[in-house]
C-alpha cells in the first residue's frame, strides 16, 4: 500500500482537516516534476560506444589493500536550498521557510511548494498544541478525582478513622499502595495548575534512572519506523516512594458524589430543581460505582492520548516522506534542514503525551487492575476484533439457504396453483400478516447492514456517533448473518403450513402448524432478552436500553441512538400492527380454524390507532425534552412535524376502518401536509442539503460521496417514497394484488426509504463532528468539587 493511502486510512476521521494535506502537496511536487521534465535537455544517444571504465586496469578478484573510505566534506551553508526560521506572532509561534534558489528555472514552483508546506506544518503544530493543552487540563481534573477516590477508598476500608500517630501496619500499607500512582499522574500536570490547590498533596513519585516515560505506543512507532532491529527492550515502570504519607482525608469535606446514573426519578428531581448530588456514603457499593466510573474515564482519556500520539507520529512521518520526494524530484538536499526544524518543533520534540501515557498506565494498572500489567493494558488498549472466516462462511450459507427457500416457495405456489384455491383469501387475511412481520424485520436489518458497509467505505465513524463500546459494534457481516438466519427460520415455517384447505375429516387445521409463527416470535424474543454472553449480548442490551429510553420518553436525556431508534420505528408501523394482530389472533381468535374477528373488535380497532401513533408520540416527547434542555427552537418545529404526522396517521387509520368521503378528504389533506413537511425536514435539516449558497449547488459544502448525482437521486427517490402512502388512501388496483400484499409493498418501500435516510443522516452528523473536531465522547465523573476550593484566599 502506498503511503498516501495508508496515511489516509490511519487518520482520526473527525480530525481529517487537521492532518497534513499530503495529496495536495504531492500535486505541487508533480507540477515541479512536469516542469523539470519539460525543460530538461534531451539526452545524447550513447550508440555502441564502450564506457571508459572498460579500458581501465583490472583490479583483480581479491582485495589486496583495504583503504578507508573518504568521507565527503560537509556541505557548504551557501549550497543549502532552504533556510527555516521561527517567527513569533503574538502568543503563537510559526515557522517560515525561505527558498534560496528562486533564480533557478522553475523556482516559482518550488517557492509555492514551500509556502504551502509551511502552512500545513503550522496548522498541524498549532492543532497538536491545542489538543495537548486540553488533555493536560483533563489530567488535572482526573488527578483531583483520583485524590477523592483514594481518600474514599481508605475511608471505606476503615470507617472508624484512625489517628496519624497510632495506626496499624496494614492500614499504612493500604494508604501507601492506593496513593502510589495518582501522584505520578499529578507529576505530569504543570506546576502552575497545581499551585492553586489548597488540599494537601500525596507523596511524590520519584522517577529513578530505570524509569522510562516511553509508552508501549512509542515502542510500536519505533518498530514501524526502523523495523524491529536494534530496538532496546524497555523495562517496566519502577516507582520509588519518598515517603509513606497516606492520602489526606480532608479532601472528602470538599467533594460530593454526582448522581450520574439517570433514572426517571432523577429526571423528575431535575425538573423540580432538586439537587442531583448526594452526601458521601462510605460503603463498598458506592466505592464500586465510583471505581467503575473513573475506570471508564481513564480508558477514554487513554484513547485520546493514543490518538494524539498517533497524530504526531503520522504527521511527522508524512513531512519526512514529502521532503524525500522533493529531494528526489529536484536533486536537492533540503530534507535534512527541514526535518531538523520539524524534530525541534513542538510537534516533534514534545514529550508531554508520551510521559502522560506512561503515568496513566501506571495509575490504571495500580488502581483498576490490581497491579496486573497484562490485564490493565488489555483494558486500556483493547485489541480490534478479527474478522473470522466462520462468520463469512455462515453468512454465505444462510444467504444461500434464504434464496433457495424463496425459489422453492415460488415454485410450490406456481406448481400447485395454491393461490387459486378457495382458502387463499382466508390465508392472506390471517397467516400473511403473521409472516410479514419477519419480512419487515429482515428487510430493515439488510438495509442496516448496507448502511454499515457504506459508512465504513466512506469513513463515517458510526461506532463513535452511536456510542458503541469499543470493539463491540457489529459489522455488516454479523448483521447479515443474523438477518439471513431469521429469514431462513421464517421461510421454513411458511413452507411448513402453506396449506389452504381444511382437513376434510376434522374441518380444521393442524394446531401445531398454526402456532409455528407464534413459536418463532417467542424464540426471537427469548434470544433478544437472553442474559448470557452469547449471540452479541452487548449489541442486544444496547438495543434494549435505547428501546427502553424511547418508551420512557421524555424521562431520559435524549441522545442520538435514542432518537435514531425511535425514527426507525416510525417506519415500522405495519410491523407493530402485525404484533398487535398476533395478540388478537392467538388470544381472541380461533386459530385452529384459521378465523379471526379482529377487525370487528372495538378494542383491536382502538389499539390500531394507539400502535400507529406510539413511535411518532415517542419522537414528539423526545423533541419536547430537547427543547426544554437545549432551548433550541428547531426542536419545537421538529415536534410540530411529528404532531402533524400523528394527526395524519390517525385520519388514515380512521379512513381504513370507516370508509367515507369525509375521512378520505381529511386523510388526504393532513397526509400531504405531513409528507411535504417531512420531506423538507429530511433534505434540509437531517441531510443538510438544499443549500443555495454552498460550494456544491443545492448540496452541502462538504460531501463524502464524490458523485454529486447520488445526492440528487436520493432526494428525488426520498420524495417518491414519501408519497407511497397514496396507495393506502386511494386504493389503486395494481396487478390485481390482494390488499394485504399492497400494504406490505408500501411498508417495505418505507423501510427502504428509511435505510437510505440513515446513511445521509449519519453522514451529516459525522461532518458536524468533523467541523468541531469532536472525536471523543464525554464520560461523567463521579465526584463534584466545591467551586470555591481553588479560589485565592
Amino acid at each position: 500500500m502506498k503511503f498516501g493511502k495508508e496515511f489516509a486510512s490511519q487518520m482520526v476521521p473527525e480530525w481529517q482537516e487537521a492532518y497534513m494535506d499530503y495529496a495536495y502537496l504531492k500535486t505541487l511536487l508533480k507540477d515541479i516534476h512536469v516542469f523539470k521534465q519539460r525543460t530538461r535537455p534531451p539526452a545524447t544517444p550513447s550508440g555502441l560506444k564502450r564506457a571508459l571504465t572498460l579500458y581501465r586496469a583490472f583490479s583483480g578478484l581479491t582485495l589486496r589493500h583495504n583503504h578507508p573510505p573518504i568521507s565527503p566534506s560537509s556541505p557548504d551553508i551557501e549550497d543549502q536550498p532552504i533556510l527555516v526560521t521561527s517567527v513569533n506572532r503574538g502568543d503563537s509561534q510559526s515557522y517560515e521557510t525561505t527558498f534560496l534558489m528562486q533564480a533557478d528555472d522553475g523556482g516559482e514552483y518550488e517557492l509555492l511548494f514551500f509556502r504551502r508546506l509551511d502552512d500545513e506544518f503550522n496548522k498541524v503544530d498549532k492543532f497538536y498544541k491545542s489538543k495537548v493543552k486540553e488533555v493536560t487540563k483533563e489530567a488535572e481534573i482526573l488527578n483531583k478525582q483520583m485524590d477523592a477516590l483514594i481518600a474514599f477508598r481508605i475511608k471505606v476500608e476503615n470507617p472508624q478513622g484512625w489517628s496519624w500517630l497510632d495506626r496499624s501496619g496494614d492500614m499504612t500499607r493500604l494508604a501507601s499502595d492506593v496513593a502510589a500512582s495518582t501522584a505520578a499522574l499529578a507529576a505530569s500536570v504543570p506546576a502552575g495548575a497545581r499551585a492553586s490547590r489548597r488540599v494537601d498533596k500525596m507523596e511524590i513519585i520519584e522517577e529513578g534512572p530505570s524509569m522510562h516515560d516511553e509508552s508501549d505506543e512509542e515502542k510500536e512507532e519505533k518498530e514501524s519506523k526502523h523495523g524491529k532491529q536494534n530496538v532496546p527492550v524497555q523495562k517496566p515502570v519502577v516507582i520509588n516512594y519518598k515517603s509513606r504519607k497516606p492520602a489526606p482525608l480532608q479532601i472528602l469535606d470538599r467533594v460530593k458524589i454526582n448522581n450520574t446514573l439517570e433514572t426517571p426519578l432523577s429526571t423528575i428531581k431535575g425538573f423540580l430543581n432538586v439537587p442531583q448530588q448526594t452526601e458521601l456514603k462510605f460503603n463498598r457499593e458506592n466505592l464500586k460505582k465510583v471505581e467503575n466510573q473513573l475506570k471508564r474515564a481513564f480508558v477514554e482519556f487513554y484513547q485520546k492520548l493514543r490518538l494524539l500520539k498517533s497524530y504526531s507520529f503520522l504527521n511527522t512521518l508524512a513531512f519526512s516522506k514529502i521532503m524525500k520526494k522533493y529531494d528526489k524530484i529536484t536533486s536537492r538536499t533540503a530534507a535534512s534542514s527541514y526535518m531538523k526544524m520539524v524534530d525541534n518543533s513542538y510537534l516533534g520534540s514534545s514529550e508531554e503525551v508520551t510521559k502522560l501515557m506512561g503515568r496513566v498506565e501506571a495509575t490504571f494498572i495500580k488502581h483498576f487492575a490490581n497491579s496486573n500489567r497484562s490485564k490493565g493494558m488489555n483494558i486500556l488498549r483493547p485489541k480490534a476484533r478479527k474478522q473470522r472466516h466462520r462468520i463469512t462462511f455462515s453468512t454465505g450459507f444462510f444467504a444461500g439457504c434464504t434464496f433457495a427457500l424463496i425459489l422453492a416457495l415460488i415454485l410450490i405456489i406456481r406448481a400447485r396453483n395454491i393461490m387459486g384455491k378457495e382458502g387463499r383469501i382466508q390465508y392472506m387475511e390471517t397467516m400473511f400478516p403473521l409472516y410479514s412481520l419477519f419480512g419487515f424485520v429482515v428487510l430493515h436489518m439488510v438495509m442496516y447492514a448496507a448502511n454499515i458497509y457504506f459508512w465504513r467505505r466512506f469513513r463515517i465513524n458510526y461506532a463513535f456517533i452511536f456510542g458503541f463500546k469499543q470493539g463491540t459494534e457489529l459489522g455488516y457481516r454479523e448483521v447479515l448473518l443474523v438477518s439471513f438466519a431469521l429469514a431462513v427460520l421464517a421461510l421454513a415455517s411458511v413452507l411448513s403450513n402453506l396449506d389452504m384447505e381444511m382437513d376434510p375429516k376434522t374441518m380444521d387445521y393442524q394446531t401445531f402448524t398454526e402456532i409455528i409463527p407464534l413459536i418463532l416470535v417467542g424464540v426471537v424474543f427469548i434470544i433478544l432478552f437472553l442474559p448470557f454472553n452469547i449471540l452479541y449480548r452487548s449489541s442486544r442490551f444496547f438495543f434494549l436500553t435505547c428501546l427502553f429510553h424511547c418508551i420512557c420518553a421524555p424521562l431520559y436525556k435524549v441522545t442520538l441512538p435514542d432518537f435514531f431508534l425511535a425514527d426507525q420505528f416510525t417506519s415500522q408501523v405495519q410491523a407493530l400492527r402485525s404484533l398487535e394482530f398476533y395478540v388478537c389472533y392467538y388470544g381472541w381468535g380461533d386459530f385452529r380454524h384459521r378465523q379471526n374477528s379482529c377487525k370487528n373488535n372495538d378494542v383491536f380497532n382502538t389499539f390500531s390507532f394507539i400502535i400507529a401513533v406510539i413511535p411518532y408520540w415517542s419522537r414528539l416527547l423526545q423533541c419536547l425534552r430537547r427543547l426544554f434542555e437545549e432551548k433550541d427552537p428547531l426542536q419545537g418545529y421538529n415536534g410540530l412535524k411529528y404532531f402533524l404526522t400523528i394527526v395524519a396517521v390517525c385520519f388514515r387509520t380512521a379512513y381504513s376502518l370507516n370508509k367515507g368521503l369525509g375521512w378520505e378528504v381529511l386523510a388526504l389533506i393532513f397526509s400531504i401536509a405531513a409528507a411535504i413537511v417531512g420531506t423538507y425536514w429530511d433534505l434540509v435539516y437531517d441531510w443538510g442539503l438544499l443549500q443555495r449558497h454552498s460550494k456544491n449547488r443545492w448540496l452541502r459544502d462538504k460531501l463524502l460521496i464524490p458523485q454529486k448525482s447520488v445526492y440528487f437521486g436520493a432526494m428525488v427517490l426520498n420524495v417518491l417514497l414519501r408519497f407511497a402512502w397514496l396507495q393506502t388512501v386511494f386504493n389503486f388496483k395494481l396487478f390485481t394484488l390482494h390488499r394485504q400484499t399492497l400494504i406490505t409493498i408500501v411498508a417495505s418501500l418505507e423501510i427502504i426509504r428509511r435505510g437510505m435516510w440513515n446513511f445521509f443522516r449519519l453522514e451529516n452528523e459525522h461532518l458536524n463532528n468533523v467541523g468541531k473536531y469532536r472525536a471523543f465522547k464525554s464520560v461523567p465523573l463521579p465526584f463534584n468539587y466545591d467551586e470555591d476550593e481553588d479560589k485565592d484566599e
